[in-house]
């Protein structure tokens, strides 16, 4: 039963451990975290050992389709639910391999394996609805968003832009409390294969620091997927959305050697994954007040909100669905029939 399902997904944290690189096996490194159980990892301190407890813990021998079946909530936003999920951990821990997969494709990660499940649960339903997938893609670097589908994206990372056409992104909340990107571009998909390739051209986009290991990001990737469902029996719509983020790295700014612009780039990255680990620690213990607005990034959080507390499908009635539809005719200037009313 999804209702049920949805209870048990509030905020589950999974720890994944990752093999030894042949860098850190040819320099005799050893691993120091070890799963003692399917909920807990032991950790080898200067101090000794300590334990550390997870929703759920994979081992270095786990394969990204394990990871992807116990994080798949594909069906809940396809169902009209809002859901996230995001990667975090240092420079090098394996976020952009357990979210992305490798650059040939060959272990894709949870990104693409979305997309393609996706896909496939509308095929297996297309007989009983229709349904509309649409994508937004950002990056949040040094506090400010960054429209990765915007023409002259790369030109962007300049302080200005050609002609000045870069529409800012700003983060805004409409009257029912949904936070959303205003002025983020919004691009359709009608395959899997569509929607990968726009967010290939997204990430072509993101920023990439010198100093740091190249494949690392500086920047918090948002890939916002929206799945509009029509229920072809009594015209109900419901409205999901799946956020799939790659967090930058999390290393103290001391450890990265970063200077000048590179250490702004690490205390902001540290500074909104503080306030994302605070956004997350008082929804756990269910406190009444959520400092949302500490970050960018944690603004973003509340559309898990809607997971966390009460799940609350976004499905509207016929009724509803045609009305917005009129009214979007008479704002476009078309003329509206008696029975569009």
């Amino acid at each position: 039963d999804p209702e049920e399902k949805i209870l048990q997904y509030k905020i589950r944290v999974f720890c994944r451990i990752r093999p030894a690189s042949r860098a850190e096996a040819a320099q005799g490194g050893a691993i120091v975290v070890e799963k003692i159980d399917e909920y807990s990892v032991t950790v080898e301190t200067p101090r000794g050992p300590r334990e550390f407890q997870f929703d759920k813990v994979f081992s270095a021998e786990a394969s990204q389709e394990d990871l992807f079946h116990d994080t798949s909530l594909i069906q809940l936003a396809i169902d009209g639910y809002n859901v996230c999920v995001f990667a975090y951990g240092q420079t090098g821990s394996g976020k952009t391999f357990t979210m992305v997969g490798d650059k040939e494709q060959k272990n894709p990660g949870i990104i693409p394996r979305a997309f393609n499940a996706m896909f496939d649960i509308m095929r297996e339903n297309s007989s009983k609805f229709s349904f509309k997938v649409s994508a937004y893609m950002l990056e949040l670097y040094n506090d400010r968003l960054q429209d990765l589908f915007a023409s002259q994206a790369g030109e962007a990372h300049v302080h200005t832009q050609s002609h000045g056409q870069a529409r800012r992104v700003e983060i805004k909340r409409n009257r029912k409390g949904v936070v959303f990107a205003q002025g983020a571009e919004t691009k359709e998909a009608s395959s899997a294969q569509e929607l990968y390739a726009l967010f290939q051209q997204a990430c072509a986009n993101r920023h990439i620091s010198a100093t740091m290991n190249v494949e690392s990001s500086r920047s918090h990737l948002i890939v916002g997927i929206m799945v509009e469902s029509r229920n072809l029996t009594n015209g109900s719509v419901s409205s999901g959305k799946l956020s799939l983020v790659d967090l930058a790295g999390s290393e103290r700014a001391a450890k990265t050697g970063a200077k000048d612009h590179q250490l702004k780039e690490a205390n902001s990255i540290n500074k909104s994954l503080s306030a994302l680990g605070d956004v997350i620690s008082a929804l756990s213990a269910e406190l009444p007040h959520v400092p949302y607005r500490n970050s960018k990034l944690t603004q973003y959080a509340t559309r898990v909100k809607a997971i966390t507390n009460n799940a609350q499908r976004n499905v509207e009635s016929k009724e509803i669905a045609q009305l917005k539809e009129v009214i979007m005719k008479l704002r476009s200037g078309q003329s509206v029939e008696e029975e569009d009313v």
